[in-house]
């Protein structure tokens, strides 16, 4: 599995790996910082699978990500990279997980971010805020 940056052709994908409008996800490309993780099909580094996504921005001293999505394995590849930013800049990071989604929930915690609380509905789904501090995350 390899990590890169996300582009707009990627967009179709994210939206069925985040189940989300295509263009949303084409404004996020442009709008955050988004790494998506993928694997070559086949052995064919020109074909990619998108097995997942993670988005994120910094602002008041916390990486907070935006979306997450993919394979259990993913995510955890996927979180490296805010958790890597925040620590070089000595920063928290933020994660508001909608209830239900188990396999992202396992990465979050493997990763070391702890609840610390409900968060706002979104979508009209109750969430959890997750919150690793610089230093505290696994390696």
């Amino acid at each position: 599995m390899e990590i890169r940056e996300a582009v707009e052709a990627d967009a179709e994908r994210m939206a069925e790996l985040a189940d989300s409008p295509p263009d949303v996800m084409r404004n996020l490309v442009h709008d955050r910082t988004v790494r998506i993780a993928y694997e070559a099909v086949d052995g064919d580094e020109d074909d990619e699978d998108v097995v997942g996504l993670v988005s994120f921005d910094a602002r008041d001293s916390t990486v907070h990500v935006t979306q997450i999505a993919g394979t259990p394995e993913a995510c955890r590849r996927l979180l490296e990279e805010p958790v890597g930013f925040a620590r070089r800049e000595g920063m928290s990071v933020e994660v508001l997980l909608p209830e239900g989604d188990e396999s992202v929930q396992t990465a979050i915690e493997e990763t070391g971010f702890e609840a610390r609380g409900s968060g706002p509905r979104f979508e009209g789904r109750e969430t959890t805020r997750y919150r690793l501090e610089p230093g505290r995350a696994e390696q």
